[in-house]
């Protein structure tokens, strides 16, 4: 989050930046506006801190901060106890450190020196041109299930259990992939331009290409649009059915694709383009072409609803419509209307609902049929999650736009602007102010007594972490001959484990083994976390599995994407005999007596006579009851631990654990060796302490069972 505030402050001080109102920033403040500080941060989640405190810090260098909200998440200058502007330390863009001109130029001339091709048994291969490329396509090594085509990678992020590759090539550096075209009639954008920057390009331009840069700065987030590139995001939507924006704003806008196979070179439209089989690997898509539609009686608007309007979050709808009404604007020539991302395998056009609208003044007779059209069309497949609600908004969608068509049709709904005004949408490409609004007030009584607890102090090491110095388990060099484990997880909630193989695949082909429970050395306990108020929990469920989600062994591998890819792609065989039902809720364990013992320090003491108070209380509640369902996690701080096996039967482990004493103890119980044999190095804590204890007894499990580093 430091690097993405800090990245829009020097953006927002370049040369030629306004700031909102276009004054001059007050003294000590930056021309960072609120939104863009919003904006800059929005792709960040934060789990202890929490995001508001975090995002009020970020605002405190905005030009148009209110001043009011600058006070109790704002660390004053020292000795100071009432927050004051000008007691603020003064932000100054000339004291912003740049990268140095020296190492870009070094790292340039890397980069032009890095061979085609970094060869190897897992290789990373270069090319500067098609021709290149095209010549890595026919070479011997070349396999379409074990060679990867990449830009900047960032699918990775979304289909983790897919990257299933030893060679990349990386496409990023052929130069005509990276053109940029402009014409009168139209905008050519290389397949491996960023996101960010076709964003500048069509921001610059008429209101179809101004609302194209509106909706794309809504995918992703900021660092990610810096790297993804465009071809990048609509190749996923051809070949993985990724739920794009992208593909669908450029659909509706008219878009056609330069596609290359072998040596032939194809045009296609977008909806040709999405509607062909999945490209193969050796199919390379050039450059995409939308059209200039001016500016006269085209109507072009889009529309998404995702989880979070900004920041990583795959839209549940999304819809791009385009319109070329007649001189007075009754009727329809032209209209293209594209869905995508409901549960269907790629952005399509409604073209029964096109072709009832075309030449049809827009009334309320037609808004219903062309309802009713939608509604025959817009079917998620099955497994699609809130099938009806995706259904309803992309009916939604259509209405508003169809009645902002209609001349009086329908008043035309008045939506409150952020900055206070009315406004009648955002039609024709006038894009709606992008604040979030993400705002509130906190008041705090301190109290001296305990000074300095309850005021803002500066964390110890936070300059580190901020600067990005601090070294965490996971950014420990991995030491030679280093293995990687990732456990195995049970299905079935109550059920035997007959056998764990593996499908096969090239992270199987990796898999150095597999430790179950009947791995533990001799003396050992099978034990992966112990607090005494909570008792033990077991490192491997074994014999049984006695809930869902359970370890059940652990895969060893020579890389860690290996050992995870092999462990989701594990084949158990589960057996119930003469086992009983699983008991899934509070109802089921009152029925069969199942209760977790509560330690004596922990149990209820009574305050007083309830029968008492119950009878003499003014209000009474005879019967009730509160049923919450389960939620899914998300999980958003993983666990890494690193066990070195040193002399003498004795072990050092790297882990971010609350509870460096107790993890100890555990691991020294798992393996069966005196306490004072194992050594927890802790550097900075984090995450939960049980969690931590199963990741630390895992790697040091693994590490003692094969001999290696883990």
């Amino acid at each position: 989050m430091c690097m993405s505030i800090f990245s829009s402050l020097v953006k927002a001080d370049k040369p030629g930046t306004t700031t909102a109102g276009d004054h001059a920033p007050p003294p000590g403040f930056s021309k960072l506006t609120c939104s863009e500080a919003e904006h800059a941060v929005s792709g960040n989640l934060c789990r202890c801190t929490g995001y508001r405190p975090i995002l009020d810090a970020c605002k405190s260098f905005a030009a148009d901060v209110d001043l009011e909200d600058l006070g109790l998440n704002s660390f004053w200058k020292k000795g100071t106890d009432r927050a004051d502007v000008g007691k603020l330390p003064e932000y100054s863009s000339g004291s912003v450190c740049t990268f140095p001109e020296f190492l870009k130029s070094e790292i340039k001339g890397q980069m032009n020196d890095i061979p085609a091709a970094i060869a190897g048994e897992d290789g990373w291969y270069h090319p500067r041109s098609i021709q290149e490329l095209h010549s890595l396509f026919d070479s011997n090594w070349f396999d379409e299930n074990s060679v990867k085509i990449v830009a900047s990678n960032t699918g990775a992020g979304v289909y983790k259990d897919q990257d299933l590759y030893d060679k990349y090539i990386d496409i990023k550096e052929i130069v005509e992939l990276s053109v940029i075209n402009r014409s009168s009639k139209g905008v050519e954008i290389g397949a491996a331009v960023s996101i960010s920057k076709a964003i500048e390009v069509f921001s610059d331009g008429t209101p179809v290409f101004r609302k194209i840069a509106s909706h794309l700065s809504k995918v992703a987030s900021p660092f990610v649009r810096n790297t993804a590139t465009v071809g990048g995001n609509v190749i996923m939507a051809q070949r993985l059915q990724f739920p794009s924006d992208i593909a669908t704003v450029l659909l509706a806008a008219g878009s056609t694709v330069t596609i290359q196979t072998a040596s032939k070179m194809l045009c296609l439209t977008l909806d040709e383009f999405l509607e062909q089989p999945p490209c193969d690997a050796k199919t390379i898509l050039l450059s995409i072409f939308v059209p200039d539609w001016g500016s006269d009686n085209v109507i072009f608007e889009t529309s998404r609803v995702a989880p979070r309007p900004f920041g990583n979050a795959v839209s549940y709808v999304n819809s791009a419509f385009l319109a070329r009404t007649s001189g007075d604007g009754a009727s329809g020539e032209l209209i293209c209307l594209a869905f995508g991302a409901y549960g269907v395998d790629h952005t399509i056009r409604a073209r029964k609902v096109e072709e009832f609208l075309k030449g049809k003044s827009v009334s309320a007779p037609v808004i219903l049929e062309a309802v009713r059209l939608l509604k025959d069309t817009i079917m998620p497949s099955e497994g699609t999650t809130h099938p009806e609600y995706r259904v309803s908004l992309a009916v939604s969608f259509l209405f508003s736009f169809l009645s902002s068509l209609g001349n009086n049709l329908i008043e035309p709904a008045k939506a409150i602007a952020p900055n206070g005004p009315c406004a009648n949408g955002s039609m024709n490409g006038q894009v709606a102010s992008k604040d979030l609004q993400i705002r509130s007030r906190q008041e705090l009584v301190f109290n001296d007594e305990y000074k300095p607890v309850g005021k803002p102090i500066t964390k110890s090491g936070a300059e580190l972490q901020a600067s990005g110095e601090a070294v965490y388990v996971d950014d420990i060099p991995a030491p030679k001959d280093c293995l990687y484990g990732a456990f195995i997880y049970s299905t079935h909630p109550h059920a035997h484990i007959k056998s764990v193989n593996f499908r096969s695949s090239l992270a199987s082909e990796k898999v150095i083994g597999v430790i179950t429970a009947k791995d533990i050395p001799a003396g050992g306990k099978n034990v992966g976390a112990g607090i005494n108020m909570l008792g033990t929990e077991a490192l491997f469920g074994d014999p049984v599995s006695e809930f869902a989600g359970q370890n059940i062994g652990i895969v060893i591998a020579e890389t860690q994407k290996y050992a995870y890819m092999a462990a989701k792609q594990a084949v158990i065989e589960y057996s119930t005999e003469n086992l009983e039902p699983p008991i899934l809720t509070i109802e089921d364990a009152i029925r069969q007596n199942s209760y977790f013992q509560i330690p004596p320090y922990f149990a209820p003491r009574p305050v007083g006579d309830f029968e008492q108070g119950m009878s003499q209380a003014d209000h009474k509640i005879l019967s009730g009851e509160v049923k919450l369902e389960s939620q899914y996690y998300f999980y958003m701080e993983t666990q890494t631990a690193l066990a070195i096996p040193d002399e003498d039967n004795c072990i050092t482990v790297y882990s971010s654990t609350q509870l460096p004493e107790i993890i100890q103890n555990v691991v020294a119980d798992c393996l069966g060796i005196p306490y004072h044999n194992v050594r927890v190095i802790t550097r900075r804590v984090g995450h939960v302490r049980v969690q931590l204890q199963r990741s630390s007894c895992g790697a040091l499990f693994g590490c003692t069972s094969i001999g290696r580093r883990t």
